[in-house]
């Protein structure tokens, strides 16, 4: 697969083939969230930074959270909930890029966000990563007036194994009504746990997150379904809802040389033929997570103008003059 990838991406590729291997073992995985708890607490130069623990109201643990907003706030801010990649097994709202994505959201059009530091799924299977951040959204509409935010024209986000927790609550959000979501933005999101497209299949050798990386991550999140030998829910896997009519607008890409490809492309079909507004770019010769592991390539630094122009161009049309 190199010899189809970006120029700029190339010099990369053979390196981050430890990433997929390592997020494939128990003991990668361990050691990663591990590391991650030393960014817990990590700041935003510039802007406010809070941390809160909120009750969890399925039973679980308190859902530790992040909220950022910008400096010297006047009047009420539309919500943006952001929810971090690492296929449902890794990561924290202050892990690598996270805290960068956050701070570009706030700069480009002013908003509150709010980071869940969900559960991960070697220790709590779905539902807990699922409930922790729909639940971290009702919540902030409870506390809309404490967090100087709207109760309505909600945005959510999220990357990879975020992107597929982002399009599962804008799903239960439409199927419950309760929350607006003005839109939402899965990119590469992480739906499929079929694992039966071609892309999801054939991308064994890519780097970041491949086939193997990828079967791990649905294997540990639907650990507690498979075992009780039930069919995969919608809302842990949204490609299983087959009904798309009434979803917010959309926002998302995907590079080629990934397993998420062919599900991210279907599901944007799928929006489309319902009339959904959807922004959507596919990138050739790009792997997982290409925008943030090579963030000085071209390429790159046009998918990252992408996301913040089409988020802005969204921001303007669909909470800003809904409000």
């Amino acid at each position: 697969m190199k010899h189809l990838a970006n120029e700029e991406l190339k010099s990369l590729y053979t390196p981050f083939k430890i990433l997929p291997y390592i997020a494939s073992k128990n003991w990668g995985i361990k050691l990663m969230n591990f590391m991650a708890k030393f960014s817990n607490g990590k700041l935003i130069d510039g802007m406010y930074n809070e941390q809160r623990y909120i009750p969890s109201k399925s039973g679980g643990p308190d859902i530790r959270v992040r909220i950022f907003k910008p400096l010297n706030v006047k009047g009420k801010l539309p919500c943006l909930e952001y929810i971090h990649g690492g296929g449902y097994i890794l990561g924290s709202p202050e892990m690598g890029p996270n805290l960068n994505i956050i701070k570009q959201f706030i700069e480009k059009r002013p908003c509150v966000v709010i980071a869940p530091a969900y559960r991960k799924s070697l220790d709590a299977p779905y539902p807990a990563a699922f409930n922790d951040c729909y639940e971290t959204l009702l919540w902030a509409k409870e506390h809309a007036d404490e967090l100087g935010i709207y109760q309505d024209k909600f945005m959510v986000a999220g990357h990879s194994g975020g992107g597929g927790l982002t399009a599962a609550i804008t799903l239960k959000a439409r199927d419950t009504k309760d929350i607006d979501i003005a839109f939402q933005m899965p990119f590469y999101p992480m739906i499929d746990d079929s694992q039966s497209t071609s892309s999801a299949q054939e991308m064994v050798s890519v780097p970041v997150w491949n086939a193997e990386s990828n079967k791990k991550g649905w294997d540990a999140y639907l650990a507690d379904i498979k075992q009780q030998g039930l069919d995969t829910p919608k809302y842990a896997a949204a490609f299983r809802n087959k009904d798309y009519k009434d979803f917010p607008p959309t926002i998302t890409f995907v590079g080629d040389l990934e397993p998420f490809k062919d599900e991210t492309i279907a599901y944007v079909e799928a929006l489309e033929k319902e009339g959904i507004d959807v922004t959507f770019k596919l990138y050739e010769g790009c792997y997982h997570g290409f925008d943030a592991y090579v963030p000085k390539a071209k390429i790159s630094q046009d998918a990252v103008k992408f996301t913040y122009d089409s988020y802005a161009e969204y921001y303007d049309k669909y909470v800003t003059k809904a409000l």
